[in-house]
């Protein structure tokens, strides 16, 4: 009986120290798809090949890699209590099986297949894990909550805050941080880094970060299903509101157009009713949302100007950024010149002007500011580089609209030879291929090379290139960035610009 004991407890060991390996990647996976289970398992659904293998899969070229923040740190620590448990059961069920057999072989053996069938499906015992844990991770996220709640509302009750909210299905990162730097001209503000977005990054910055002297909020709002931009909109409790664009994204959780429409909404329904609504008019999904608001509304845009109340003319756009005349009815006009690339940018600044202008901003204080905004990371934004190429990052999320607005800004360069560094356009639901395959054939007018980073992802540009004859041989499928690189390195020369457009998650990663 000893002897099976000690038996099971060695491979109990055994499974605890080889489990912890294995679980990283499904940890990091995890993390990626914000703990969500559903979103979990249509990841494994869909990347058998990574985790149904015998060794731990590895985490190799991650752009995002996984962050040992206090939830990961207490989710490890409950999936290992979690592990111990069933270890235990397992060396109780050998020793069990041993007191009725006697025989130590068979015992032996059962107990090493159960070990082994535990450690294959370790990202099973994790998403387990995660369910136990869930319970306990809302009560501290309804904590963080409702004391950043508190803290706003205080905020604007005695010192006078205002809270910006910016949403749409893009446009809205570059929005808030042009906000933020025309803004400052005037006003003490207080923006949010990177892509923070949700209930708990916002609730993270507003109860770490936010200051008793600031004038101003910015908040990001994201939302990858209905509901979720009236529950961020109820923890910072914006008074304007802004619509950048809306368009097809995240269409495999939003599945229709106007279920985008209505999540954007929200934000505007949560304004009070002496709040101010600022729509993009020249979007096609946006202007029927605008047009039935019956809180006061500022439409900004390029296109009929006749119902905008700002808006932009004498337009300028090369490949050094951009020169306009900024519009605002009942004020009056002044020039304004920027170093953003692209017209889909001057939309951008509109929408940061209109802010700043409801805000109590002059016009001169506006094109000051205007000069001043920098170029938001990946989002077109030019490289510094050694070998005398150029390079533009618009690696951050792409989608139909921006992809296009970064043909467009690659084509204004006239007189040199072109390449992009693109694996296509993912979450667009049913619409993907057909997108990716549009995309393809409008690339073939614009670029000289097409670099496609994952062979089967990027099937459908390959046949929209094909389908406007562009030269075959001067299309490269590859399977990681790392090979694209390479790629470029034989390709590429002095002049070329160099368009690396999308960069996908580690989720999306093909081998």
């Amino acid at each position: 009986m000893i002897k099976i004991i000690i038996f099971s407890i060695i491979l109990l060991f055994i499974y605890i120290f080889a489990s912890k390996k294995r679980t990283l990647y499904p940890l990091h996976m995890l993390q990626l798809e914000g703990y969500d289970n559903e979103d979990f398992n249509n990841f494994l659904q869909d990347n058998r090949n990574k985790l149904n293998r015998f060794y731990y899969a590895k985490q190799s070229e991650e752009k995002t890699p996984l962050v040992f923040t206090d939830r990961v740190n207490r989710l490890v620590a409950k999936h290992n209590s979690v592990n111990g448990i069933v270890g235990l059961i397992v060396v109780v069920i050998a020793t069990i099986l041993y007191y009725f057999t006697n025989n130590f072989v068979l015992s032996a053996i059962i107990a090493t297949l159960m070990f082994l069938l535990l450690y294959y499906f370790q990202y099973k015992v994790l998403l387990f894990s995660n369910s136990l844990a869930l319970p306990r991770e809302l009560e501290i996220n309804q904590g963080f909550f409702d004391s950043a709640q508190n803290k706003i509302k205080d905020y604007k009750q005695n010192h006078g805050l205002k809270v910006l909210g910016i949403t749409g299905s893009f446009g809205k990162t570059s929005v808030k941080f042009i906000s933020d730097t025309i803004l400052s001209e005037g006003l003490k503000v207080k923006n949010t880094p990177s892509s923070f977005n949700t209930p708990m990054g916002l609730s993270k910055i507003i109860n770490n970060e936010l200051e008793r002297d600031r004038e101003v909020f910015i908040a990001e709002l994201g939302a990858k299903v209905p509901g979720e931009i009236h529950e961020v909109s109820q923890l910072v409790q914006p008074d304007i509101g802004i619509i950048t664009a809306i368009g097809p994204t995240h269409m495999h959780l939003f599945k229709t157009i106007e279920n985008i429409q209505r999540t954007k909404y929200e934000l505007i329904e949560d304004l009070p009713q002496d709040g101010i609504a600022i729509f993009n008019y020249d979007n096609d999904y946006v202007k029927p949302l605008a047009d039935k608001t019956l809180k006061k509304t500022y439409r900004y845009g390029m296109k009929d100007i006749d119902k905008l109340d700002v808006f932009a003319d004498k337009i300028s756009v090369s490949e050094e950024g951009s020169k306009f005349n900024l519009n605002i009815k009942g004020v009056g006009e002044i020039m304004c010149k920027t170093k953003l690339l692209g017209v889909h940018n001057i939309s951008n600044l509109l929408a940061a002007a209109t802010a700043a202008h409801v805000l109590g901003l002059t016009l001169e204080q506006i094109a000051s500011g205007i000069e001043k905004v920098e170029p938001v990371e990946h989002r077109l934004s030019l490289m510094d580089t050694n070998n005398g190429t150029i390079v533009i990052d618009d690696a951050f999320n792409s989608n139909p609209v921006g992809f296009r607005a970064a043909l467009d800004v690659l084509a204004e360069f006239k007189n040199n030879r072109k390449i992009i560094i693109t694996p296509g356009m993912v979450e667009l639901g049913d619409m993907e291929v057909k997108e990716n395959e549009k995309i393809g054939e409008e690339m073939s007018g614009v670029v000289d090379f097409a670099i496609l980073v994952g062979k089967k992802r990027t099937e459908p540009i390959y046949r929209g290139l094909v389908n406007k004859s562009f030269p075959k041989e001067n299309i490269f499928q590859v399977g990681t960035l790392t090979e694209a690189t390479e790629v470029l390195a034989q390709i590429s020369k002095s002049g070329d610009v160099i368009l690396f457009e999308n960069d996908l998650p580690d989720n999306y990663n093909e081998e």
